[in-house]
């Protein structure tokens, strides 16, 4: 029987577009001053966790978050997988979310909502979103069975993760936002993923 990864996944520290409420997706936006203290703080709790490697979206939110990490915790430099990538948003992406609320309410609730099943014009459907996420940590799992791993991931990416090891639907609002450096664990093979403990 495969022996599981140990996975921990965690959302990057914030970015100035994350405090103005502008809809970001796949548009690469810098950590701010207070994501990159957020990122020393996440090295500091994962001091004696064990980590053998860190992977990442390759955006430079998550990414940055990760080096500073893997510096502090003296690991190799994260390897980034494209399927960890934010949700693409499509037309709305660089948009501040009130101005998306004044053209379109109803698309700005299911946003806030944070509604899987909403449909972005131009941008990624729900199940397109979650069979590459899904398949990324299929894909980390693969690669580190037995071994401890941190991924940097987004805020709509750990929800997709949320749901799937809780057994929820894709489409189920769970209620709540993850907050920047916040963290769940879950255990990974090359077929399966699940929560853990």
């Amino acid at each position: 029987m495969e022996t599981p990864a140990q996975v921990c996944i965690a959302r990057h520290g914030e970015t100035d577009w994350n405090a103005a409420g502008i809809l970001q997706g796949w548009i690469d936006v810098p950590l701010n001053d207070g994501g990159r203290r957020k990122a020393r703080e996440m090295a500091a709790a994962f001091a004696d966790a064990g980590f053998s490697a860190i992977w990442s979206s390759p955006l430079s939110r998550a990414l940055e978050t990760a080096e500073i990490i893997a510096r502090a915790l003296r690991l190799p430099p994260p390897l980034c997988h494209v399927g960890l990538k934010e949700r693409h948003f499509g037309a709305i992406q660089g948009i501040p979310k009130l101005e998306v609320g004044e053209s379109n309410p109803i698309l700005l609730q299911q946003i806030l909502r944070r509604n899987p099943a909403t449909v972005f014009d131009a941008g990624e459907s729900m199940d397109e979103f979650a069979d590459r996420v899904l398949g990324a940590i299929l894909a980390i799992g693969a690669v580190h069975g037995g071994e401890r791993v941190l991924v940097i991931i987004h805020g709509w990416v750990m929800d997709v993760i949320t749901r799937h090891i809780q057994g929820l639907p894709r489409n189920a609002i769970l209620g709540s936002k993850r907050k920047h450096g916040t963290s769940l664990w879950l255990e990974a093979t090359a077929q399966e993923i699940r929560g853990s403990g």
